[in-house]
């Protein structure tokens, strides 16, 4: 085997290695924002039912305006985990 085919399979299997490298560090960086992005869905839904609950156990003939009102809320914060998640797609694929 010559050199210059020697160093042409090095170098090919260094540039395999480096796309691999590469697509690793993607997929944890979309990860890492993903996970991010769930934080503050998941703080603002956890809050916003706590004080529906606490609205309702105060004022039980109200409850009917206050949960639909809730899953209003909920379906709205919700949709920024989805942004979040849908980012984290094109940063995986793009």
């Amino acid at each position: 085997m010559s050199t210059l085919s020697t160093l042409g399979i090095i170098a090919q299997e260094a540039a395999q290695t480096a796309a691999d490298v590469k697509a690793a560090a993607a997929a944890q960086s979309a990860g890492y924002a993903y996970g991010l992005a769930a934080i503050g869905p998941g703080i603002g839904i956890g809050y916003l039912v706590g004080q529906s609950v606490q609205a309702m156990a105060r004022q039980p003939e109200a409850a009917g305006m206050v949960r639909t009102t809730m899953f209003l809320g909920i379906a709205f914060t919700e949709a920024l985990a989805l942004i979040g998640f849908v980012v984290f797609i094109l940063l995986k694929f793009v």
